[in-house]
């Protein structure tokens, strides 16, 4: 029989059984995603080895006792943050026990006093705390910044012994979270560019600074020295209060920018602070006050300070791709940047209004290639709606035109391409998309598209897997993604990314309650979940607030699909169906979420239908 000493960490979710009456298949997907996208990367980060999972339970395993808080603490703040913007009656909240002791090994599993303690001692903890035992108290006693409370000596259940125990509280964000002086790994000179303040006393301003952040990390990842972490890292940290130099060690770069924006009138204000990881001090900071027409000019200042103050050498051609820049007209630029922010909240009137933003943004300057781009993304999906006869075509070969490197306007071909059944040509756009810029959603998202409308779905996971990386807020690809695991007959997985994408949704409806596209694409979640209840109340709100887009009435006749209600689907797919690109039945034949209605006699009329117009345009693209 093997022993040894180890951390152990057990924890489980308060309220569990609650959850599970309410809806269990909904609480056993969130369960799958927070181990799969907090548990398991956090324990990796501290060293630790999930042992095991019991139910609602995880048990985890590490080679110290500090790993093991670090852990738990940091597990806490990212479980809260995930369950910012959703009720409290389906956040799952976790209590947390570890010890240190005794344990004895079989396989890959663990026994012994030592998990026994920490079992008992995270029935102790109030829901999102941890409590930790004596032993493990003593062994970290200054060498952590967080602070104890000493609850006294329990009787544990089924221990022989009384156990002291401490619950953890964490410091403000001012103070620092950890101790010691764990070292950054540093792979060349790395930075992260954490997402700039909206400090204009205007939250409708937060797309200029975003717009200015993802400029500044574009910039920067123009110099071959630097290492910039990505947009989608850097970006899971907006709006947190967060300690930097802890951000530079959970990240392991050797520097963060920070930094706010204030745009008022005419003017525009940006302050900035380069922080070195390793001392925590402030290697350069400045405050630039320009007119807005000089906007560009100060992002130039800006990376060009940062660069200096790095000591990097910059090469002429570096130097040189910083300043250019796809406009120079401060008055297209803004109006771009709002057409982006509408786009990425989807549905066909969020696609209209962003449509109209790019139009303005190419009054101001015609040859803008990414205004180009965002116009032909609007058309297809507009087209997509049946709100439009334009594909978008005529766009994208004019930001082409002027930007032939401009990945957006090829992952824009690519969908318009597909959308006309051209597939090849589709595909070879999309790779092309994808070269150009690896790092994009609107490459991944589109490219996703495009496979699962070809049948092919393990590209399609693998690329909506990366769209919903790179934009937090993306819900849309997630849903996708659910559909694509479903086709392919992974069915628990696909209940995990339909739960991660109502989690984003939820937010989304929160802070606009009016985005119908987000209420439809949430009802569907619902429905695939079995919450037919919540499913039939976001149904009706959807359909009140945007009751003629085709493509909402489509996933929302999905949704009554799922819910079992076969003429509600069929009434809905009637009104939207004829309204769609001829095109759009390869899709509905593969979508598995119309699955009980295949063999409906309305469904089958409205098929044959399809088949039908799509022959006669098949004829008279022959013809001409």
């Amino acid at each position: 029989m093997e022993r040894r000493l180890a951390a152990v960490l057990f924890a489980d979710v308060a309220g569990y059984s609650r959850l599970m009456q309410a809806s269990e298949a909904a609480t056993l997907a969130a369960l799958r995603a927070r181990h799969a996208e907090i548990i398991e990367p956090v324990v990796a980060l501290h060293k630790g080895r999930v042992v095991k999972l019991i139910g609602d339970g995880v048990l985890v395993e590490f080679p110290s006792a500090v790993g093991a808080v670090e852990c738990g603490v940091e597990l806490q703040a990212a479980l809260a943050t995930a369950n910012v913007g959703i009720t409290p009656d389906r956040q799952l909240v976790y209590r947390m026990g570890i010890s240190l002791g005794d344990v004895i090994v079989q396989g890959d599993d663990l026994y012994g006093e030592g998990v026994n303690i920490a079992s008992r001692l995270e029935h102790l903890a109030v829901p999102g705390s941890v409590v930790v035992s004596e032993t493990v108290y003593s062994q970290v006693r200054g060498k952590v910044g967080f602070r104890f409370e000493d609850m006294g000596e329990k009787t544990l259940k089924n221990i022989a012994q009384p156990v002291r125990a401490y619950m953890v509280f964490n410091p403000p964000s001012g103070q620092s979270r950890l101790g010691g002086s764990k070292e950054v790994h540093k792979a060349g000179i790395s930075i992260a560019v954490l997402p700039f303040a909206n400090v204009s006393g205007d939250p409708e301003q937060e797309y200029f600074s975003d717009g200015i952040t993802d400029d500044i990390i574009t910039d920067l990842s123009k110099i071959s020295a630097l290492k910039v972490l990505s947009r989608s890292t850097a970006f899971t940290f907006k709006g947190r209060a967060v300690n930097v130099g802890h951000v530079a060690r959970e990240l392991q770069v050797a520097y963060v920018l920070e930094g706010s924006v204030r745009k008022s009138g005419g003017r525009v204000r940006i302050s900035a602070q380069l922080i070195d990881a390793a001392s925590d001090a402030h290697v350069w900071a400045e405050r630039y006050d320009r007119d807005l027409s000089d906007v560009f000019e100060l992002q130039d200042d800006l990376s060009l300070a940062i660069v200096s103050a790095l000591k990097v050498r910059l090469l002429p051609e570096e130097e040189c791709a910083i300043e250019a820049r796809s406009t120079y007209d401060t008055e297209a630029y803004r109006m771009y940047l709002m057409g982006r922010r509408y786009l990425n909240l989807r549905g066909a009137r969020n696609y209209e209004i962003a449509l109209r933003f790019c139009r303005q943004a190419l009054q101001s300057d015609p040859e803008y290639a990414r205004a180009w781009a965002l116009s032909a993304l609007c058309l297809s999906y507009l087209n997509h709606s049946g709100r439009t006869s334009d594909s978008g075509f005529e766009a994208a070969q004019k930001a082409l035109s002027v930007d032939p490197t401009l990945a957006e306007a090829h992952a824009a071909m690519g969908r318009i391409m597909a959308e006309e059944g051209k597939f090849e040509e589709a595909l070879a756009a999309h790779r092309e998309s994808l070269r150009l810029e690896p790092e994009s959603f609107d490459v991944h998202h589109n490219f996703g598209t495009t496979y699962l409308e070809l049948g092919r779905y393990e590209e399609a996971v693998g690329h909506f897997e990366e769209a919903a990386r790179l934009l937090e807020s993306d819900h849309t690809s997630l849903n996708l993604l659910a559909l694509s695991l479903k086709s392919l007959g992974r069915n628990e997985e696909s209940a995990t990314a339909t739960y991660r994408a109502l989690e984003r949704i939820e937010r989304e409806v929160a802070a606009r309650p009016d985005n119908a596209n987000a209420l439809a694409h949430g009802a569907l979640a619902l429905a695939r979940l079995g919450e037919k209840e919540r499913a039939s109340e976001w149904i009706d709100r959807a359909l009140i607030i945007e009751p003629d887009d085709a493509t909402d009435q489509y996933n929302l006749a999905c949704a009554f699909a799922q819910m079992g209600e076969p003429e509600r689907a069929m009434d809905l797919l009637e009104a939207s169906i004829p309204r769609k690109p001829t095109e759009f039945l390869q899709w509905m034949k593969l979508d598995l979420d119309l699955e009980p209605v295949r063999d409906h006699p309305r469904y089958l009329k409205l098929s044959a239908g399809c088949e039908a117009r799509m022959a006669h345009a098949s004829e008279g693209q022959d013809v001409a």
